[in-house]
């Protein structure tokens, strides 16, 4: 609750920080994007994604999946740091201060507004060690080339890192469906490395994720 002495230090009730119509701030002359602190954003158009996804291929091959996980990775810790240092700034508070539901109600949002989909939490393998991410309208995958297996390994490279920092452990993402292959939505497990890897394999046998999850949690 907001007290009355608090609103006679600071007149700003806290909102949605990251609620687009007053986050995303444009200057059309300049041809600028820049969020409400004033830091650049970057609008990345659907041909620059797809080409970044063809390049990769035409130069790297396979390889191509190992260098998006890393550049999520790298992007994953980024992002934290400039989430976390933005939360607290705008609530005057740690974000491992922060209550569960606003915490992840400002990761939905921003994910939103940053045009990557809409992502949620399943937690119902938190017994189990594992935590499943649930993505729906993807623009990574939805601009991928075609590919027998999920493909949102720069997804699963940002998740894995953001969680890592989060948690302060050292955490593993695997995707197991993808929404380029008619899946409802992009599913990620994410675990300690030694406990998810063995998902890959499965993966990779097109098992669905439901057999995934019932296999990593027999083994866990």
């Amino acid at each position: 609750m907001i007290s009355v002495a608090d609103l006679l230090v600071d007149n700003r009730i806290p909102g949605n920080y990251f609620a687009a119509d007053a986050y995303v701030r444009s200057d059309l002359e300049l041809g600028l994007l820049e969020n409400r602190r004033g830091d650049r954003l970057l609008a990345m158009p659907e041909t620059l994604v797809r080409a970044i996804y063809a390049g990769l291929d035409r130069e790297t091959g396979m390889a191509s999946r190992l260098v998006l996980f890393n550049c999520g990775r790298w992007w994953g810790k980024s992002f934290y740091s400039r989430f976390c240092e933005e939360l607290s700034s705008y609530y005057n508070q740690a974000v491992a201060d922060m209550p569960m539901i606003e915490f992840l109600q400002s990761l939905q949002q921003c994910w939103v507004t940053h045009g990557w989909g809409k992502i949620d939490l399943d937690q119902s393998y938190q017994k189990n060690g594992f935590l499943v991410i649930q993505i729906w309208n993807s623009p990574f995958a939805r601009h991928a080339l075609d590919s027998p297996h999920p493909v949102c390994y720069l997804e699963a490279g940002v998740l894995s890192t953001f969680f890592s920092q989060l948690t302060g452990r050292e955490l593993h993402c695997v995707q197991t469906t993808c929404e380029s292959q008619g899946a409802d939505c992009n599913r990620f497990v994410l675990g300690l490395e030694p406990r998810v890897r063995p998902a890959e394999a499965l993966v990779e046998q097109k098992q669905d994720h439901a057999v995934i999850m019932q296999s990593l949690c027999a083994q866990a």
